[in-house]
């Protein structure tokens, strides 16, 4: 009986039984917001934080008559749920199984993302080849999207490096940005820094259409013709 109560004592006090709601930590993998490699650095992170990496990346698990089998066991079901509880619906169904390890579930869901590799990259390159500014609602949803296809491709082991995406986030800018873009490419700009300076354009265009406008254009008239007349 004292080594039952141990038992359950060492269970208790693992690190993984205080995890609550794990969609707090690690993000719904949903294709597009979260990417995959995203997903699995993230829920790596953690899972080595509370102790559980073992159960997916392949370590074999002990025997059923091994002592350690039970506790092995129900910490896996555990991890198993943080991996169904952060899916998509879509990836859900592709992924759930009766009788499943964490690692299994793990491979398969993996496998997802690694088969059909050619077809997914040649239709991602077209999508991130084809957007431009004009196509999105605004410049930060344009970079986003950018980002978004960029980190799909690494997905599929075709990784766009940052020139390539500043490169790319050029060519798709309206000609309103040209000198702008000439000053990007010049330079070599990192990506942050890039949309840092078309933003500052994006300020100055404003203010000169404000400047340009037929309201500021009659307000300066009517300051004009109020001004006193000298004799």
């Amino acid at each position: 009986m004292g080594d039952t109560s141990k038992k359950e004592k060492s269970e208790s006090l693992h690190p993984v039984y205080t995890v609550t709601n794990i969609q707090n930590k690690v993000h719904i993998l949903d294709w597009t917001k979260v990417t995959y490699s995203s997903w699995v650095k993230l829920f790596h992170l953690h899972a080595q934080g509370y102790m559980v990496l073992h159960h997916i990346d392949g370590t074999k698990p002990p025997a059923k008559t091994d002592p350690t089998y039970e506790s092995w066991n129900k910490i896996d079901a555990i991890v198993l749920q943080w991996i169904y509880g952060t899916l998509s619906d879509e990836l859900l169904v592709r992924v759930l199984e009766t009788e499943s390890t964490a690692y299994e579930a793990w491979t398969r869901l993996k496998n997802i993302f690694t088969n059909n590799k050619g077809a997914r990259t040649t239709t991602l390159e077209h999508e991130f080849i084809k957007l431009s500014l004009k196509s999105m609602p605004s410049f930060e949803a344009y970079c986003q999207k950018l980002k978004e296809l960029a980190d799909q491709l690494a997905d599929v082991d075709s990784l766009v490096s940052e020139k390539h995406l500043v490169l790319q986030m050029v060519r798709g800018l309206p000609n309103e940005y040209e000198t702008t873009a000439a000053l990007i490419n010049q330079a070599l700009t990192c990506w942050e820094e890039a949309i840092n300076m078309i933003q500052s354009d994006q300020q100055r265009q404003a203010a000169r259409e404000v400047l340009n406008s037929p309201v500021s254009e009659m307000a300066a008239t009517i300051s004009h013709d109020q001004q006193p007349s000298r004799r």
